[in-house]
């Protein structure tokens, strides 16, 4: 399967834009998109901010392959694992510093500002005992993905998805912006003047 140059382009974007924003160290994190029975997916260690063609490698879809075990990324069974059961078609992972640090002290993280409330009034932490990599990540992260656009797994980061890999990015970016809020919030040591994420209707969703 040949790798288009639009296709490239999108990962080399948002792979820029997650390294600029500090979300990952220089060699982690992974993206990927869904591409008839085949998965196009970052490489084991590539440089998201340094994207080459040859950074992007083919997986199948149903089933583990040579490039799974050996040359993509240490993540592959859990992006193939959310495309099997979720309607995602682009999934973006970044270790976001503020959602992976509330994740360490919260079951859940509720959002508190207005667009987070709006967007995605909370943000469900999945706990593993090996939180990289494992197939237990796999099979916890994709029912949590089934009814919310991202989740967290704890110490470890965010998996996000979209239609689209841009789509992705708006999650991933937009769920650490609502928990760096919180983590702020929580710096300042006193209580909200309004918690609306208290109120009717919120808890229901």
């Amino acid at each position: 399967m040949k790798i288009d140059k639009e296709t490239f382009n999108s990962f080399d974007l948002v792979g820029k834009d997650l390294s600029n924003r500090g979300y990952n160290s220089s060699h982690a994190g992974n993206l990927s998109m869904k591409s008839g029975g085949k998965i196009i997916i970052t490489r084991r260690s590539a440089m998201l901010g340094w994207l080459q063609p040859e950074d992007l490698v083919v997986i199948d879809l149903e089933e583990e392959d040579a490039h799974s075990g050996l040359i993509a990324s240490t993540e592959s069974n859990v992006h193939r694992n959310i495309y099997k059961h979720t309607d995602a078609m682009a999934i973006v992972h970044a270790h976001a510093p503020a959602t992976t640090a509330l994740s360490m002290i919260e079951d859940e993280i509720t959002c508190i500002d207005g667009e987070g409330m709006f967007l995605y009034k909370k943000i469900p932490v999945v706990e593993c005992d090996i939180p990289v990599g494992s197939y237990e990540v796999a099979e916890k992260v994709a029912p949590a993905l089934q009814n919310y656009p991202a989740i967290v797994v704890r110490a470890h980061g965010v998996f996000a998805k979209g239609v689209t890999l841009e789509d992705a990015l708006g999650v991933l970016t937009g769920v650490e912006q609502a928990a760096d809020i919180i983590y702020r919030v929580k710096l300042l040591g006193q209580p909200l003047k309004r918690d609306y994420s208290k109120e009717k209707g919120f808890t229901n969703w």
